[in-house]
């Protein structure tokens, strides 16, 4: 009898014991494998991917005085905000994992980021930039720059760049991001032209197809450019469908035009254009170049911005384990443990630039302006720093 208790105690320990007490550190991947962005879950996989075989190749990861095998878990948020909730509850709840990355996009970065620091588990978005993901988030953090920055970005180098005076803008407005940049470039715009100088301010819906009411609009404005802070498959759309309309001018766009998709789906209509983005692939250096040239013979295209955001948001968890000097195998303290390292990394030297992070979890870092080249590269344009 005692002997049937001493083993059912043992067998209950060991169900009850977090899997990587036996030597695997779990991270779990909230991402869009499938819905309106796939694309962007699968840059994010293939980064954490080739991140994850480069450190159980060399043994795994040294944490203290002992080394823990990596062990990613993928978990689609079909491009929702609903989903992205749950999927950040399994993660916490059924997989318990010590750390999320990810949503990228806002829209799901945002809700998904209030689960996370509700049930005070470490997460960190590679490509969310609307500020409300880590807004009083102790434990969220993000890798790229934020909105308010992006936005007069893009109103300073569109001014310059095209003499411009007027702009127009057409936004998602069921998107947390594109509705959030919109206002933002809105606001920084008239400040700087005046009041009025945005002369068509349009939205739509995130399943929307057709634009062509919206731009009719825009169009007969006759704005300097067309701002579109939208997500690369509606980018596609509208641009294409503007230039069925007649509209010869330029377009300004954000980081979510950064797809390695974007070209396949715009094609020449895209040819030209600038947007601001979080890193220029073409003429990279260094550890940048290093990396690009490995995705790329790997999976055959080049990295995207969110492909190298996720490279680095990953080393930042990474870093911040490393940096508790040893887990205690309790998944409550170890996961305080990183988020506590995670806000010490004063500064972090990423693929995407170099970076020092603020009491909201918020990287301070440069912005990059590509060009979309007649070959279809995102050449790098100009760098503008905080």
């Amino acid at each position: 009898m005692r002997r049937s208790w001493i083993l059912a105690a043992t067998l209950g320990l060991a169900l009850a014991a977090p899997a990587w007490a036996a030597d695997t550190i779990k991270i779990g991947f909230n991402i869009p494998l499938t819905g309106d962005i796939p694309k962007v879950g699968e840059s994010s996989k293939y980064a954490a991917e080739m991140l994850r075989e480069d450190v159980n190749s060399k043994g795994g990861l040294k944490v203290g005085d002992k080394t823990y095998k990596l062990e990613f878990i993928y978990e689609d948020n079909e491009s929702k905000a609903e989903s992205a909730v749950t999927t950040a509850l399994k993660l916490i709840e059924q997989d318990e994992v010590l750390a999320i990355v990810g949503p990228n996009s806002s829209k799901q970065a945002v809700p998904a980021g209030q689960v996370c620091d509700d049930n005070e588990t470490p997460m960190i978005s590679p490509w969310s930039t609307n500020p409300d993901t880590t807004k009083d988030r102790p434990w969220v953090f993000r890798a790229a720059f934020l909105d308010p920055f992006q936005g007069p970005v893009a109103v300073d180098f569109a001014t310059k760049t095209f003499q411009a005076k007027t702009a127009a803008v057409i936004y998602d407005l069921s998107n947390d991001y594109s509705k959030g940049l919109a206002e933002i470039f809105k606001a920084d715009f008239e400040k700087k032209h005046g009041a009025g100088s945005v002369v068509a301010f349009e939205s739509h819906g995130t399943k929307d197809q057709d634009f062509s009411a919206q731009l009719t609009k825009i169009i007969a404005a006759k704005p300097d450019f067309i701002f579109v802070p939208d997500n690369y498959n509606q980018v596609a759309l509208i641009v294409k469908q503007a230039h069925n309309l007649g509209w010869t001018g330029p377009f300004m766009g954000s980081d979510a035009w950064g797809s390695a998709e974007l070209m396949e789906l715009c094609g020449d209509d895209c040819k030209g254009h600038y947007f601001s983005t979080h890193y220029a692939a073409a003429g990279a250096t260094g550890a940048t170049k290093e990396f690009i040239e490995r995705y790329k013979a790997k999976y055959g295209y080049t990295p995207d911005d969110v492909a190298a955001l996720t490279w680095d948001a990953t080393r930042i968890v990474l870093q911040a384990i490393q940096d508790t000097g040893g887990l205690t195998g309790d998944l409550d303290k170890d996961r305080k443990a990183i988020r506590d390292a995670m806000a010490s990394i004063k500064e972090f030297d990423g693929i995407t630039g170099k970076m020092r992070f603020d009491e909201q979890g918020d990287p301070i870092k440069c912005a990059v302006v590509v060009k979309i080249n007649d070959q279809g590269e995102f050449v790098f344009t100009e760098s503008v720093c905080p």
